[in-house]
């Protein structure tokens, strides 16, 4: 398991390979080789170097270096690549597909000088229009200071606002080279991190947008100057590793600036130590997230494809192109990993080998520090790097998780209750009887949750909610992002709604997730108690082609959902029930079938 020392690798597939960074002037994230040796990193990190162990040993320090853990406390091994990825035929490499996607991203590489051929005519490109319909007086309005930071794009400098509202404030100002935008893509990722600057406003940790403006050769984007240094060197100036209290209060403003962000419909898809920086050098000091090169709209339902973000912090179904918001609650899970002990929960030498570990090695939780740290916020981090993507909490919720919960803290609102609510609506009445047998067998902690929903719903201590509640909630917490990314639409398949109400009973069945529950401990003994509830007030019969037309499977499946129905009645068996919950698709039918 590699220190948070060494430089992170940066993946893009269809995101955003060039990658351009505020404070940092937009470093380009690449594939490098496995042969490229040991270098620094603008943090003063350096890559780990190779170890003469075996790999699940490496050190993750440079040769010369001294670790910076406190003594007697040792590095975790690298369980993130065992020993059984070292074999004589591996799986092909999921990073393999990633470097075409970067040359799609950039371009193709410059031919070397020579002697053009006469004889063949060459075809001419049709031209690049680089024009983003941005004020072209950037002059008149900002005085530039001193450059901090430089990347592949162009370099970000400090400025001085000569007029406006923010007249006489320093601000940041990223500078993009419209030289480097060699692919309609790479032009398409300025225009949209722009915009989802411009939509994103009034979060107390989102980096202020203030202006853009353009010339001839660059696009200039003006934010907020956050002057207290990057997550990252905070980690590395501690040693490697935070308090539990201290982590707590970092991980709080994390899960609260992705919350609001998933409510509006945007996804980062490159959380990061990099990519939050201090707004000052105080110990307290606020922070802000920035950097939406590679972030993206998302409408309700959506699953996205394109592999984009850091290799150490990129989700498991991220690589299999099949992913949505919760792809940032991975990452979230693996920077409180890092707070928490200092070492990567997935480490390897090689950007193919922190794939694989990606998907296959599980964090290791036993060695030092981990014996010292709560049972709490073990459990916190467990439930965010669960490779199922299904059972991870959202970000609103990990916010009520006992290691963190406070409150006196407002929780925000959570877009998966709408979704959650929505298929209820849409559910059948035996679907909606067995989720309503569920919500009673749920505990203090997951009603903690739902109570603080709902009241965000029912704000003025009504004991029902309607149409109107789920409107006004989403209307209250609405930006320009949402309507880009259409998740005011989910509201449209609410409108039942508008001719009853759901009180808190119901509003427990319609908003509780089975995935989420089966995470946890006690899922067994839950599911145990719902089925009692469920005999007696929703099972009842039905036939195995009613089943198979609900769940929407062909007759060649029947036979795996017999085994769900009791001969003697017809009805569910536990089996049955709890397969029913999480509903079935034809390839897991298939698969538990062989």
């Amino acid at each position: 398991m590699g220190l948070c020392y060494g430089k992170n690798v940066s993946v893009t597939e269809g995101g955003d390979a060039d990658k351009r960074r505020h404070g940092k002037g937009g470093e380009v994230t690449g594939s490098p080789s496995p042969a490229t040796p040991a270098s620094k990193s603008r943090t003063g990190g350096i890559t780990p170097s190779h170890s003469s162990t075996s790999t699940a040993s490496a050190s993750p320090y440079p040769q010369g270096f001294a670790s910076p853990l406190p003594a007697g406390v040792s590095p975790s091994p690298a369980r993130s690549t065992p020993r059984r990825f070292l074999r004589p035929f591996p799986p092909p490499s999921p990073a393999k597909h990633i470097r075409a996607a970067i040359a799609k991203r950039l371009g193709p590489p410059k031919p070397k000088e020579g002697p053009i051929p006469e004889d063949e005519a060459g075809e001419e490109e049709t031209p690049l229009d680089k024009n983003f319909g941005y004020g072209k007086n950037f002059g008149a309005k900002y005085e530039l200071g001193k450059e901090v930071g430089r990347g592949h794009f162009g370099h970000t400098c400090s400025a001085t606002a000569k007029k406006g509202e923010i007249k006489g404030q320093l601000v940041a100002v990223k500078i993009i080279s419209k030289a480097k935008m060699t692919t309609p893509i790479s032009i398409e990722d300025v225009r949209r991190e722009v915009k989802i600057l411009k939509a994103l406003s009034n979060h107390n940790n989102l980096v202020k947008f203030y202006d853009a403006c353009e010339d001839a050769l660059n696009v200039y984007v003006v934010m907020e100057l956050c002057e207290g240094g990057e997550l990252l060197e905070r980690i590395l100036s501690r040693g490697g590793r935070y308090s539990e209290e201290d982590a707590k209060a970092i991980v709080i403003q994390i899960l609260s600036v992705i919350a609001f962000c998933h409510l509006q419909g945007v996804v980062h898809r490159d959380l990061k130590p990099e990519n939050f920086l201090f707004t000052t050098r105080d110990e307290n000091a606020q922070m802000k997230l920035i950097d939406f090169g590679l972030s993206d709209f998302v409408k309700p339902d959506e699953r996205l494809n394109d592999i984009v973000g850091s290799a150490y912090y990129v989700a498991p179904e991220v690589l299999h192109r099949s992913y949505s918001m919760e792809a940032d609650i991975w990452s979230i899970g693996v920077i409180t990993y890092i707070l928490l002990c200092g070492s990567r929960p997935f480490w390897a030498r090689t950007e193919s080998g922190i794939f694989r570990a990606v998907l296959r090695a599980d964090p290791n939780f036993v060695d030092s520090p981990w014996p010292d740290v709560s049972p709490e916020a073990k459990d916190f981090v467990k439930r965010l790097l669960n490779k199922d993507y299904r059972k991870r909490m959202t970000a609103a919720q990990s916010l009520t998780h006992p290691w963190l919960r406070d409150e006196h803290c407002q929780v925000p609102l959570d877009i998966l209750i709408f979704k959650l609510v929505k298929s209820y609506l849409r559910a059948t009445p035996l679907k909606r009887a067995a989720l309503k047998a569920l919500s009673k067998a749920l505990t203090e902690d997951q009603l903690f949750y739902l109570r603080s929903q709902f009241k965000l719903l029912a704000p003025n201590g009504e004991g029902h909610i309607s149409f109107d509640n789920f409107r006004m909630a989403l209307l209250q917490n609405a930006t320009e992002a949402m309507k880009e990314s259409k998740v005011i639409d989910i509201l449209n398949v609410l409108e039942p709604l508008s001719y009853r109400k759901m009180d808190f009973e119901e509003f427990c069945a319609a908003a509780i997730s089975p995935h989420h529950l089966e995470a946890l401990d006690g899922w067994e003994q839950m599911t145990s108690t719902a089925f009692e509830h469920f005999e007696r007030e929703g099972n009842r019969a039905i036939t195995v082609k009613e089943l198979a037309q609900e769940l929407s499977l062909p007759a060649t499946n029947y036979s795996v959902l017999r085994s769900w129905i009791r001969p003697e009645d017809c009805k569910f068996n536990f089996l049955g029930y709890t397969r029913y919950l999480h509903g079935v698709t034809i390839r897991s039918a298939n698969t538990r079938h062989r």
